[in-house]
């Protein structure tokens, strides 16, 4: 849809990825009205800047002047000096809220992509009704973001969203299964996030069948029902660290491991095999807006901050 036939923006969101920039318009409570998605660079810091300006630029010109506009940005960004820990973008030790501020004259309102991700499925979402929800991704990455009662959980040291994936698996998790201890990106060994996202499924599956394939074709390869139920109990394990540390009353899932088949069935199954005392389980939900959450979440955040 173009911004001709958008209708009324009110206000904007950005979603960072790895691979795309997303811009999204917003009308009266955060309706979808436009969205347009760019490449993200992979060059230098300037040609990345250039990207995420030009689509700030394409939100400010169908917006009124200093209408809220929120930007979520993966990785972690220091809350003292807006330095950026991000893998897979240019930004490492860059301040871009301060670039952005320089280019424009103005400030834009800045969140963890994860956190954006449970904001905007707290608010008109899966999670919407529930007191405290943990939007848990599972897709290239494991990652995390917690909401309180329809924000963003406040009073953090460091503003880090549940970063689960680079948590250590647990050895009980990996008893039995005869699996390596594998470096991650972020320099660790052993994250969550080597077997329970994307490519973690993908080498278990190599591991299992001899086969690197994805998700989609292993739910219907006629030997992948058992090498899905190792992800579901890994990830199920990860959820459960996360559940007993958090105790949030929903779980939403997003990503591109939310969309197989029946996977919140099978992730209840593998939690409710960990069981403690009388614990009742979080209720577990797929996202509502999927790969919109983030420019949602960061557009709901710009508002909740503007008088």
């Amino acid at each position: 849809m173009s911004v001709s036939q958008a209708g009324t923006a009110l206000c904007g969101g950005i979603d960072v990825g790895g691979t795309k920039i997303e811009a999204q318009l917003f009308g009266a409570g955060f309706a979808p009205l436009a969205k347009r998605r760019l490449p993200t660079s992979r060059g230098d810091f300037r040609d990345f800047m250039a990207v995420l300006a030009e689509q700030v630029e394409w939100i400010m010109a169908a917006t009124p002047k200093a209408a809220p506009i929120g930007v979520a940005l993966p990785g972690i960004v220091d809350p003292e000096t807006g330095a950026s820990t991000a893998a897979n973008l240019p930004i490492g030790g860059r301040n871009v809220a301060a670039a952005l501020r320089t280019r424009f004259g103005r400030d834009f309102a800045f969140l963890n992509d994860c956190s954006a991700f449970a904001l905007s499925e707290a608010r008109g979402g899966a999670g919407e009704g529930f007191e405290t929800v943990l939007g848990l991704i599972l897709g290239t990455g494991v990652a995390a973001g917690f909401c309180q009662r329809g924000a963003e959980a406040p009073g953090r040291l460091n503003r880090l969203a549940v970063e689960i994936g680079h948590v250590g698996i647990s050895a009980r998790a990996l008893e039995g299964l005869n699996l390596p201890l594998i470096r991650c990106g972020c320099g660790r060994l052993g994250c969550y996030e080597t077997y329970v996202a994307g490519p973690g499924l993908a080498r278990l599956a190599e591991a299992g069948l001899g086969l690197r394939i994805s998700g989609e074709e292993l739910a219907a390869h006629p030997e992948g029902e058992a090498v899905l139920e190792i992800w579901a109990d890994l990830a199920a394990e990860a959820l459960d660290q996360a559940r007993l540390l958090l105790d949030p009353q929903c779980v939403v899932l997003g990503g591109g491991l939310s969309r197989l088949p029946g996977v919140a069935e099978r992730l209840a199954a593998a939690l409710a095999r960990r069981p403690l005392g009388d614990l009742r389980p979080p209720a577990l939900r797929i996202a509502t807006f999927g790969d919109a959450s983030g420019g949602r979440g960061a557009a709901i955040h710009a508002g909740s901050l503007t008088p």
